[in-house]
């Protein structure tokens, strides 16, 4: 953890991104824990300019903006963490075995990639959340990652393809130790800056289509949500009002400022996966 945090040192950016998706996490899931939820109205405090009563202004309803800044992010994180775990989890393994195996089992893995590439994912998501209707964190999750994985699994198959070929895969394919065992154990390893990479804009990119779907409609609408927050604020005509700027604001510069940090963490990880540049 220490050789880590070292090596990202090198790149200030890459140490900010780490401390900015801490803090995130910890606002997500540890600061609902010691701060309440407060989500009854009050009608005499409509758009409230920040304040030290309320940092951020008050909602449509007079509710704290800050309060709901805080409530409002475990389910976005919860969906784009799932989202990008299943989609790497698909392209790892399938892009693995269809390099391993060969043969008809790549062929047709390639072609079904193919197919997800080419298909305008913006219009099979919408179409598919508008049809589902999606309503669990679950649910949301394997819509956007099935949408995800085909450009991991054909960086992973292909350097599957150059890594079979190393003598320490001939060794342990000689002393027949499956082939689970020579692809999560030898060749696994090897690809670790891919995978790791591709999760976080995994990420990214799931959090983009959950809102995009949310302010859309397309989500039935419960709960705490940056996404939510934006859809009631085009929905009740906050554009309109000149102290709702915060109301606004304050969502968008949650997701933006999540997405940044992600970024940066990723711009930072090749020092630790580069062994040319951690030898520098």
């Amino acid at each position: 953890m220490i050789e880590t945090l070292r090596l990202l040192s090198r790149r200030p950016v890459a140490l900010i991104g780490l401390g900015g998706v801490i803090f995130f996490v910890l606002l997500a899931y540890v600061a609902p824990l010691v701060v309440s939820l407060q989500d009854a109205p009050d009608v005499t405090s409509v758009y409230l300019s920040p304040s030290l009563a309320h940092p951020l202004g008050t909602d449509y309803q007079g509710r704290d903006v800050l309060n709901q800044i805080v409530h409002g992010g475990a389910d976005i994180l919860t969906v784009a963490f799932l989202a990008a775990f299943i989609s790497t989890a698909i392209a790892v393994t399938f892009g693995s075995l269809s390099a391993t195996l060969g043969g008809r089992f790549d062929a047709a893995t390639l072609g079904l990639t193919d197919i997800v590439l080419t298909i305008p994912q913006l219009i099979v998501l919408i179409v598919v959340a508008a049809i589902v209707h999606p309503s669990s964190f679950l649910v949301m999750a394997v819509i956007l990652a099935l949408l995800q994985w085909a450009s991991l699994l054909r960086q992973v198959r292909a350097q599957v393809l150059s890594l079979k070929e190393r003598d320490y895969v001939e060794a342990a394919r000689s002393l027949d130790l499956g082939i689970f065992h020579i692809i999560f154990r030898e060749m696994l390893p090897n690809m670790t800056s891919y995978i790791v990479i591709h999760f976080i804009l995994a990420m990214t990119q799931a959090i983009y289509a959950q809102v995009g779907l949310i302010i859309l409609g397309l989500v039935p609408l419960s709960g705490e949500n940056w996404a939510i927050m934006l859809y009631f604020a085009r929905d009740q005509g906050a554009l309109y009002f000149r102290d709702s700027l915060w109301y606004i604001l304050s969502p968008i510069l949650a997701i933006v400022l999540f997405q940044l940090s992600l970024v940066s963490l990723a711009s930072g990880l090749e020092d630790i996966f580069n062994p040319r540049l951690r030898a520098a």
